[in-house]
């Protein structure tokens, strides 16, 4: 038997009838370029360093929730909302129930985020059902009626709100209608043709009164930069056509609730914004519990849904809190 010097393999048998054995010959082993470091050793946090942490830690979570829901999912909830108004309203005009005054059919007073008709601005791609009401959680589904004012079409100033920059943005672009432009409105009493007469700003000289015969429709939203408001933008639109009689209101001016004006917070809801808060801690110290007592695996799949669940519920309350024209 003879030793060869080759990489590892199984014995064979040459032609001779010798047999041979591979022998793997060991490389050398290269030297580190660098010597490793040696390892650094950290104190134990304390227990005010954990629990300043894990507040950072939320607090951060809580900010890209609110960001993310602003940007991205305001953006979806908006458009999932006006599909099911669209298919309500389209119900309601097949029905001939669709509302003409602040009652429905049956004269019961129209509650907030109920559809009362189609605003169509072609040129600026614009095709949104508006409801009833301008708070901040009645704008998250579009366009917003002010109650004090009468349906678009109808004899007098009719007011529609849009949002400029969250939940779809519906009205981000009006301001570049020129006058003269034309859109146009469909409500239970019909499509009404609307001409622009001009774009105002806060400060700038007001229009005089409609006559009795005339209708005209105001069209505001947040001016300024996305997210960064710095006044109102004003679009005037006259009736082509003659003024359908005005349904009867019940809200006045006076009785209109202060989180339906202009660039108003809604702070009716911070009942809300505690039980979400709420809800949260909740989540956070059972995940502590259970990370402790079930381990780290079980922890993530069962507490990662319920945190995410109530920190995007927790950045939608604080949503509503910010103007409702942003």
């Amino acid at each position: 038997m003879t030793t060869e010097l080759m990489p590892p393999a199984a014995a064979r048998v040459t032609p001779a009838g010798i047999r041979t054995t591979k022998v793997r010959i060991p490389k050398p082993i290269r030297a580190p370029r660098r010597p490793p470091r040696a390892p650094i050793l950290r104190a134990a946090l304390t227990t005010g360093q954990i629990v300043a942490r894990s507040v950072l830690i939320v607090f951060a979570a809580l900010l890209l929730a609110f960001v993310l829901n602003v940007t991205v999912l305001s953006q979806i909830q908006h458009l999932v909302v006006q599909q099911q108004l669209s298919d309500a309203y389209r119900e309601q005009l097949a029905a001939g129930t669709a509302p003409v005054s602040e009652g429905d059919f049956n004269n019961v007073l129209l509650p907030d985020g109920a559809p009362l008709g189609v605003i169509s601005i072609p040129s600026l791609g614009i095709k949104e059902i508006f409801v009833e009401g301008t708070s901040a959680d009645s704008l998250k589904s579009g366009p917003g009626h002010r109650r004090d004012t009468v349906l678009p079409g109808q004899a007098g100033i009719s007011v529609i709100m849009g949002r400029a920059a969250a939940y779809g943005a519906p009205f981000a672009r009006i301001q570049e209608l020129a006058p003269g432009d034309q859109f146009s409105v469909r409500t239970g009493q019909g499509k009404q043709v609307f001409t622009v007469i001009g774009v105002r700003y806060a400060g700038d000289p007001t229009l005089v009164s409609p006559t009795p015969t005339q209708s005209r429709l105001t069209l505001v939203t947040a001016r300024g930069p996305a997210f960064i408001p710095s006044g109102l933008a004003y679009v005037d639109a006259q009736l082509v056509q003659q003024a359908k009689p005005a349904g009867a209101r019940q809200t006045t001016y006076i009785g209109l609730p202060p989180q339906d004006l202009a660039m108003a917070s809604d702070t009716s809801t911070i009942w809300a914004l505690v039980f979400a808060l709420q809800f949260l801690v909740i989540a956070e110290i059972a995940s502590v519990w259970a990370f402790r007592r079930i381990g780290a695996q079980k922890t993530w799949v069962v507490f990662v849904p319920v945190t995410l669940l109530a920190v995007l519920f927790t950045a939608n309350q604080v949503t509503i809190l910010l103007p409702n024209l942003l």
